[in-house]
């Protein structure tokens, strides 16, 4: 008796389980922040409102939409991978990560101006959290850029095609996580109440 099983090819998911639940952690770590931050915010309103006063509106939009162009520079990275053009993707993920570096730019010209106004981390509750929050989402992109000069170079190197191209569209989605974080960050921080 002939049987003959067929064998179906398998679709490897664009996106590695790992990251997922990386990403599911790390935003549940920052919705802890956030409501630590809504609480404190809440029995000190007037506070947290004359506070944010002293925050560089335009700096912040500014940051939003680097981090949204960079966003969309991951998704052209993909989409040209997806069509093995492995110049174009490395030429958008070699954008997104100067979107990145334009980011910490931005933030360290923002802090410093804090500083010089005597605005520290132990300034008040306010400016404690702003420092930690927007600290914390910096190391995000510190990270997410190291990830996006490793995608570069396995990019440059061929090592993504359009039937293997997962680790890119894991570490595409780290990115977008990052950015996403600031979306949530910027009017929390910057206009919530203002």
């Amino acid at each position: 008796m002939n049987t003959s099983v067929s064998k179906e090819k398998t679709k490897s998911p664009a996106v590695e389980e790992g990251i997922l639940i990386f990403i599911f952690a790390d935003m549940c770590f920052f919705a802890l922040i956030f409501i630590s931050y809504l609480m404190e915010r809440n029995a000190n309103s007037e506070l947290y409102i004359s506070s944010q006063t002293e925050l560089n509106q335009t700096l912040g939009a500014v940051n939003t939409l680097i981090l949204l162009l960079s966003s969309w520079f991951v998704v052209l990275a993909v989409r040209a991978i997806k069509k093995n053009a492995h110049q174009i993707s490395a030429v958008f993920i070699a954008l997104a990560f100067t979107c990145g570096g334009l980011f910490i730019v931005n933030k360290i010209i923002e802090y410093s101006a804090k500083v010089k106004d005597g605005i520290t981390l132990l300034s008040n509750d306010f400016f404690m959290f702003y420092y930690i929050i927007t600290g914390i989402h910096m190391a995000h992109v510190v990270g997410g850029m190291i990830i996006l000069l490793v995608l570069f170079m396995n990019t440059k190197k061929g090592k993504y095609s359009a039937n293997n191209f997962s680790g890119l569209e894991s570490g595409g989605v780290y990115w977008h996580m990052v950015d996403l974080l600031w979306v949530f960050i910027f009017p929390l921080i910057y206009f919530l109440g203002a």
